[in-house]
């Protein structure tokens, strides 16, 4: 099943202002899926085939100009030399647009090509897994990758293929990781800070690792789409501040796996539901803003007296709202405590505030305090991004 993606209006135009489009994201999010749907007649060549890449490197020049234009030029990370040669060809008619559609995973390796060879001359999108705008199935226990969505029955085993594939393939060629069970725990680890600040030391006390490594191991996490580091919001609020990013991981269905959450009644009854639904907001949150082609802009507060606040989304003029997520069907005039007393300290900076909540038959947006208000998720994205 192809579902209507949100990023769609962004690829199209793209396309009509570049020669060429990257598309990147963690695998299985559909990105091949999207760019054939949205382009049918292009030529497509999967660059996983071992003929195909043999040919590829004997020579390059002369498969790209036997491709006939427009063309997908599927895992393009497998054959890197073919950017420069896609540039020359870019470089020869540079007023022809949307002739190139590359797209690939493992975006380290993927960017640096672009960085080097395309610059100027593609457009960089990005595609995360499914949100709840583009799929009703989308939930916490499930995430977001469309292949689980189409089967939920076989989510774990998804998962525990998922999991075995990303870390034999991507793992593997961006680390020299030596002990691999080890890399799988930690990855299982990282699931349950899921919503903390990040402590590389907690990290890696139980793994037996250095600081160093983690800090490379997490960054692995990131470029390849598993995981999400929310930093802390900096502007001087006249409070002293906690200077750590907080953990979550992009795919909510993919920490319950790792936690060994398997079904709803287990979820509702996991004392990591209130961090899981945590997370699922801000997913939810970066997937409105890439979906649009906005900058990543999510950040929290945390000062040093304790005062917390979940999200903060930059709005216009400098200014921003506030959303707390409450893992809970009841919200009560206390949970906006830390929303009322960050107001009151950023006084003009504040637009709006929410208080974001698990969604009953009977939600209805209501004011819990004065100025804060209680809203679904889906209710938070439309009134924050399709203003």
């Amino acid at each position: 099943m192809a579902y209507p993606r949100v990023l769609t209006d962004e690829l199209q135009k793209a396309a009509r202002h570049f020669p060429a489009v990257v598309v990147t994201g963690p695998r299985r999010s559909g990105k091949t899926t999207l760019v054939r749907h949205v382009y049918p007649k292009a030529a497509y060549r999967l660059l996983e085939d071992p003929d195909l890449l043999m040919r590829v490197r004997a020579d390059p020049r002369g498969f790209l100009e036997d491709l006939p234009t427009p063309a997908i030029l599927d895992e393009i990370q497998n054959a890197p030399e073919l950017f420069a040669y896609v540039r020359t060809l870019i470089d020869k008619a540079p007023t022809k647009k949307g002739r190139w559609f590359l797209t690939g995973s493992q975006e380290a390796p993927l960017m640096q090509g672009v960085t080097e060879s395309m610059a100027g001359r593609a457009a960089l999108l990005e595609l995360l897994p499914l949100s709840i705008e583009e799929a009703p199935k989308v939930s916490l226990l499930l995430g977001g990758y469309p292949e689980v969505l189409a089967k939920p029955r076989s989510r774990d085993l998804w998962f525990r293929s998922y999991i075995q594939t990303y870390i034999e393939r991507d793992v593997r060629q961006l680390l020299a990781v030596r002990d691999l069970s080890t890399f799988r725990r930690f990855m299982s680890l990282v699931a349950s800070r899921v919503g903390q600040v990040l402590n590389k030391t907690d990290l890696a006390s139980p793994l037996g690792v250095s600081i160093p490594t983690i800090t490379e191991w997490l960054s692995v996490l990131e470029t390849t789409g598993i995981v999400l580091l929310v930093p802390p919001y900096f502007e001087n609020l006249g409070k002293r501040l906690i200077k750590s990013p907080k953990l979550y991981l992009v795919d909510s269905g993919l920490s319950c796996h790792l936690l060994g959450i398997e079904s709803e009644r287990m979820l509702e009854n996991s004392p990591f539901r209130g961090a899981l639904f945590e997370g699922f907001v801000a997913a939810e949150l970066l997937k409105a803003q890439v979906n649009r082609g906005h900058r990543r802009e999510l950040y929290y507060f945390r000062d040093q007296q304790g005062l917390e606040v979940d999200f903060l989304l930059p709005e216009r003029d400098a200014r921003f709202a506030i959303v707390e997520a409450k893992a809970s069907r009841t919200i009560t005039p206390s949970m906006a405590d830390a929303i009322v007393r960050l107001r009151s300290s950023a006084k003009s900076k504040v637009t709006r505030s929410f208080i974001v909540h698990i969604q009953s038959k009977t939600n209805v947006t209501r004011t819990v305090r004065e100025g804060v208000s209680a809203v679904s998720l889906r209710e938070l994205i439309e009134r924050t991004f399709n203003m």
